[in-house]
């Protein structure tokens, strides 16, 4: 035999099989570590706004997607009116509320600690 061919017979000897689970190993890991790090979180906090949506009413201060804020003045099926300055209301869809600033009722917090600071 010639020395390239023995070579090449010394080369290819045969290569441990791995299993499937061992491949596949580090996806699910990095999968699962996705999902704790951005899935989860997300629709924890998706499930909030739904519940603080359903529970709008009347005197509500929220703030819409575009950046909006203003007061609630009523609420239909799907759609709600908001007024934003006087005499100056307009119609949104439900989903467009990103968040609930405060609701009807609720005493207004001024943090005064934070100006003292400043002065």
């Amino acid at each position: 035999m010639t020395p390239s061919i023995l070579f090449f017979a010394q080369a290819t000897a045969p290569a441990q099989p791995q299993g499937g689970f061992q491949m596949f190993l580090p996806m699910i890991l990095m999968f699962v570590l996705f999902y704790f790090i951005a899935i989860r979180p997300q629709r924890k906090k998706q499930q909030e706004l739904a519940a603080q949506i359903a529970a709008l009413k009347g005197g509500d201060h929220i703030v819409t997607t575009g950046g909006l804020y203003g007061v609630v003045s009523s609420i239909q099926e799907k759609t709600l009116t908001l007024k934003i300055a006087d005499n100056v209301k307009i119609k949104l869809d439900k989903a467009a509320v990103a968040a609930v600033v405060k609701k009807s009722g609720e005493a207004e917090v001024i943090d005064v600690s934070s100006e003292d600071e400043k002065a």
